[in-house]
């Protein structure tokens, strides 16, 4: 669901003596990982055993994954570790925290406007159908299961599995330092870190530099990259192509979540809802204007 606004960020400090950079393919995406500090193929190992585990796991894609099985139970409870059940509980706290702005059970409308096979437009019974087996509300959680009110509901992972992904890896590393670039979304730890952002009209062009502070992510969200993908819950349909969304958040998991959130609420109500939640949001309108929070403009460079 997410469409990458960033580029690759430059450490601030000096290079240290032990340093390990790779990137690599995961989750159909690219991962960059850049570690500082001891052991460190050793933590580029755990980093992607962790990716690989969570993606066997959570990943809709794989038919053989637990909530694969989850959407093919035709609502009959499904067993999930903890750790996901946990994961679904948050998630679906985000979509309240937002208004349904963000939703983890679009896997149904997104199908039906083919987000995963080039894009196509559903006969209104088709969209009628799938918006009826959509909606956050249709996700149940209890007694060490989860469920769907409805058979043909489908959780879909990929507006918020990358960001918990991020946070994951970076708990299995003991580096003392890095930065790992999962499609975009940034998450850096050690040090301060200066990212550019791109411009919602050409991602060639920078058009604003900040400083990502220990520990934050930078996530972000447009339509350019892959056609109108992502969708607003309260309508079913695509939300227009207005630029691009950027957020800082203290968790991968919250920018993922935020950047698609906001996104879908648009460069005003968005703007509102990142002000009145204190949250580091920047929104980049075609045709060069930007609108940002105060704590967003608190981490550009200056």
């Amino acid at each position: 669901m997410l469409g990458s606004q960033l580029l690759l960020p430059v450490v601030l400090l000096g290079a240290p003596a032990a340093t390990l950079d790779r990137e690599v393919l995961c989750m159909g995406t690219r991962l960059g990982i850049h570690l500082e500090g001891p052991g460190l193929p050793e933590a580029s190992a755990r980093i992607l055993q962790e990716m690989a585990r969570i993606e066997r796991a959570c990943s809709t894609w794989d038919p053989g994954s637990r909530w694969s099985a989850l959407n093919g139970a035709k609502g009959a409870p499904v067993a999930l570790d903890r750790e996901w059940l946990v994961l679904l509980g948050e998630v679906q706290a985000w979509s309240s925290r937002t208004g349904g702005a963000f939703d983890p059970v679009l896997g149904r409308l997104l199908e039906a406007w083919g987000t995963r096979s080039g894009g196509r437009v559903p006969s209104p019974a088709q969209w009628e159908r799938a918006r009826r087996a959509s909606g956050s509300g249709l996700l149940v959680l209890e007694g060490g299961t989860a469920r769907l009110r409805d058979p043909e509901a489908a959780v879909e992972e990929g507006g918020f599995l990358k960001g918990y992904a991020l946070d994951a890896a970076r708990r299995a590393v003991p580096a003392t330092a890095g930065w790992l670039d999962f499609g975009g979304q940034i998450l850096a730890w050690g040090a301060s870190r200066e990212v550019a952002v791109a411009d919602a009209d050409d991602r060639r062009a920078t058009r604003l530099t900040l400083v990502l502070p220990e520990g934050m992510s930078l996530a972000s969200s447009g339509c350019a990259e892959r056609g109108r993908h992502i969708l607003d819950p309260s309508t079913g349909r695509p939300c227009p192509d207005w630029g691009a969304v950027a957020v800082v958040a203290g968790s991968g998991l919250e920018a993922d979540v935020l950047s698609t959130a906001l996104y879908v609420l648009g460069p005003e109500r968005g703007l509102e809802w990142a002000r009145d939640h204190g949250t580091a949001a920047a929104f980049l309108l075609h045709g060069g204007a930007v609108r940002e929070t105060e704590a967003f403009a608190a981490l550009k460079a200056r």
